[in-house]
């Protein structure tokens, strides 16, 4: 991934997302903005337990470095529901954000779970999808291609840093996870949730050209990356996408 800084706030870019006329998106890193001891100090996360007023400012800080217009994001709640917005949605629960709509800033939290941006070359659209274990459990990577109504050869795929293989331990894996998971073990009780996501994007048509996974771990990084199972009481980053 490519690092960039403007003023104290740091991002990072996807190569495979570069050159693309009117498409700005970043991966914020945790340092430069407001908050403090835990959360400290660009969190994002509504919920996490920081004060309100300062994840607003956190979030304005993003909006304004990439010079987007408006940021829509709806309550992750670890399901599959995938929602059309426009600069008028109110999404509520949802984990998935799909638009065709120019200067709206398409807003995914995460602590440890995935952020992958989708891009349509053909169709121009973008979406923006949030994906912890039980988001690979559900497939929503496979119905955010179903949602898009997109040819998947024509789909860029990019997944943010996230929980690595080294940190993913899932003792009840055999409830958790369905079996056609388990080979995925990278050690006994550790699980590579970057090769299941990539799986299941081959699996929806994807061209494996055309993903891009970090391949960085949020538990590893504690100065650039919040992490749940890390920290627990924790802020969160966040991974943004607009047309423009």
């Amino acid at each position: 991934m490519i690092r960039r800084k403007k003023n104290n706030i740091e991002w990072l870019e996807f190569k495979k997302l570069q050159g693309i006329p009117n498409l700005v998106h970043g991966v914020f890193l945790r340092g430069g903005g407001f908050s403090s001891g835990s959360y400290n100090s660009l969190n994002a996360g509504g919920g996490s337990g920081d004060e309100p007023t300062l994840i607003s400012k956190n979030r304005q800080l993003m909006q304004e470095t990439l010079s987007i217009p408006l940021i829509i994001g709806g309550k992750q709640v670890h399901k599959d529901t995938i929602i059309h917005v426009n600069s008028q949605s109110d999404c509520g629960e949802c984990d998935g954000l799909v638009t065709r709509e120019k200067g709206i800033g398409l807003i995914i939290k995460h602590a440890d779970c995935q952020a992958a941006i989708f891009y349509d070359t053909k169709k121009k659209t973008i979406a923006n999808v949030h994906c912890g274990w039980r988001g690979n459990v559900q497939n929503i990577y496979g119905k955010t291609v179903a949602e898009m109504k997109a040819n998947p050869k024509d789909l860029i795929v990019c997944i943010s840093p996230s929980l690595g293989p080294e940190f993913s331990e899932f003792k009840n894996y055999r409830e958790e996870l369905p079996e056609h998971f388990w080979p995925y073990q990278h050690k006994p009780l550790y699980f590579n949730l970057w090769e299941i996501s990539k799986k299941q994007l081959l699996d929806a048509g994807i061209p494996e050209s055309n993903i891009e996974i970090a391949s960085l771990c949020t538990y590893a990084n504690p100065s650039d990356f919040f992490s749940y199972r890390r920290d627990k009481i924790t802020g969160r980053n966040a991974t943004l996408v607009s047309l423009l």
